[in-house]
């Protein structure tokens, strides 16, 4: 299936969009003629199963009333943020729009969007995840979210006499090191599967929470003014020398198909991955798949979180907003929110709409995932400067794996970083 990870792959293009000032977005369609119509655009097109949701969904809340009429057009992920960019440009952006959720603070900044104002009934049952916050305001929210984990065979961990790790006890790093030398001592020339043939929002996604686990961070979140002595932190160098570490020691490598596929075939005997990968591993490897926390890297143990989010945008007013907020009000049900799972294999926003999933259940053979992102997940830094945070973290880490000093890689990240945020002056 489709990677439902937010790809914030045109950072640049946003960047630009961001200089062009406030993007007042299309007009109120308001009429006394009819309901009111209220455009709503989607990454969603070349996903049939999510947009089977979405059809039904839209068709029920135009059923339900005559006040208002959604009207969904549907973009393929790779050019969507291409679409929002050329609409905020030109002040036509539609209604409703979903957005990748760590990309939402720089399109609040940048006047894109308007405070959601869902009632707080619908807001506080959702993963905290789920919920997306800027300036001490909720601009977003999600119907799901994604969860990192380990895959292994409990065989395999069986035969070679390693400890089968627990959400409440997760393998330690020198746990972590203990199992990759042996399995490397096992036969398997690659023991684990990082993942690190994959691009982009993929790197802060999956390795900044290692970072986290470690005691660094991307950004001082206290102010989100700088990354200076926390990205080039002594716990984030250490994190990083083990990332190079990794791959230096055969541990890893950066080659392979991305997704999960060389678990699957048993060339790897681990597979550091996400919950779009699981269904199938489950329908593969059957019963002797086990999926593993994620390891504690000393300060106990993280994985990110933040998924696709909805909100509004700031040109849709008068009774377009209205319906615009109703229309997001209905579409919160528990019955939706499962539908949305089950059609994705994503984990539901709400601990009722997971308890009736077939997949994160009570008898659901992923419902571990649910549990992690309960537990662990960590939404990335709410800051318009993360399109450049996420490519400059990006770099710096691939630099490490190629073999450059973790110390320099990081301190060239926070440079760039720092310089963003001062000519920005994001957070002023």
């Amino acid at each position: 299936m489709r990677n439902p990870l937010a790809i914030v792959a045109a950072a640049s293009l946003l960047a630009t969009a961001v200089l062009t000032g406030c993007a007042k977005a299309g007009e109120d369609t308001a009429s006394d003629d009819g309901p009111a119509k209220v455009t709503m655009w989607t990454h969603s097109a070349g996903n049939p199963g999510e947009l089977a949701v979405y059809k039904q969904l839209i068709a029920d809340f135009n059923a339900s009333q005559d006040d208002y009429q959604v009207v969904q057009q549907n973009f393929p992920q790779g050019a969507y943020n291409d679409a929002i960019t050329g609409a905020a440009a030109a002040k036509k952006l539609p209604c409703l729009l979903d957005m990748d959720g760590p990309i939402m603070p720089n399109w609040a900044w940048a006047g894109y969007l308007q405070p959601l104002d869902l009632p707080k009934t619908i807001t506080d049952k959702l993963l905290p995840t789920a919920v997306g916050s800027y300036d001490g305001k909720i601009y977003s929210a999600g119907y799901w979210d994604a969860a990192m984990a380990i895959f292994a065979r409990t065989s395999v961990l069986e035969k070679n006499k390693l400890r089968v790790p627990t959400i409440d006890r997760p393998w330690t790093q020198a746990e972590f090191d203990a199992a990759l030398t042996t399995l490397k001592g096992a036969g398997y020339k690659t023991p684990v599967d990082l993942g690190a043939a994959d691009t982009g929002e993929w790197w802060p996604y999956a390795y900044s929470s290692m970072l986290q686990s470690a005691g660094g961070d991307l950004i001082d979140r206290s102010t989100m003014k700088s990354a200076d002595g926390v990205l080039n932190s002594p716990d984030s160098v250490r994190f990083l020398t083990w990332f190079q570490n990794a791959f230096e020691k055969g541990w890893a490598d950066h080659a392979g198909p991305v997704g999960n596929q060389r678990f699957i075939d048993g060339k790897v005997a681990l597979s550091y991955t996400g919950v779009w990968n699981a269904k199938d591993a489950v329908e593969k490897v059957g019963d002797d798949l086990a999926i593993l926390p994620p390891v504690d890297f000393g300060k106990g143990a993280k994985i990110g979180g933040g998924s696709w989010q909805w909100g509004i945008s700031t040109g849709c007013s008068g009774k377009a907003a209205e319906g615009a907020r109703k229309y997001l009000e209905f579409s919160f049900q528990d019955k939706y929110l499962t539908a949305f799972s089950d059609s994705q294999v994503v984990i539901p926003a709400t601990d009722s709409a997971a308890a009736a999933s077939k997949y994160f259940g009570p008898n659901g053979k992923l419902k571990t995932f649910a549990e992690l992102s309960k537990k662990f997940a960590l939404s990335r830094p709410a800051t318009p400067a993360y399109p450049v945070i996420s490519t400059s973290f990006e770099k710096a880490a691939k630099a490490a794996m190629d073999g450059q000093d973790p110390k320099e890689a990081l301190d060239e990240a926070v440079q760039s970083i720092d310089s963003d945020l001062k000519s920005n002056g994001y957070g002023d």
